[in-house]
């Protein structure tokens, strides 16, 4: 039997501009690359670690 991996929906809801190198790699790092773009990534803890550490840019949902 598989079992289905929970996944987040991320959503970029604030510019990179002024934010610092590590902040905006960890953004591109997710996939996000532009403003209110829309990324589904699985939820693992290495994926919950970025979120945690760039959370004041983004808007997550689980799915």
């Amino acid at each position: 039997m598989v079992k289905k991996q929970k996944m987040l929906m991320v959503k970029l809801v604030k510019s990179l501009n002024r934010r610092t190198e590590r902040h905006a790699a960890t953004v591109k790092g997710l996939g996000l690359r532009r403003l209110n773009h829309v990324v589904e990534v699985q939820d693992t803890p290495e994926i919950r670690g970025m979120i945690n550490k760039v959370s004041y840019l983004l808007h997550v949902e689980e799915i």
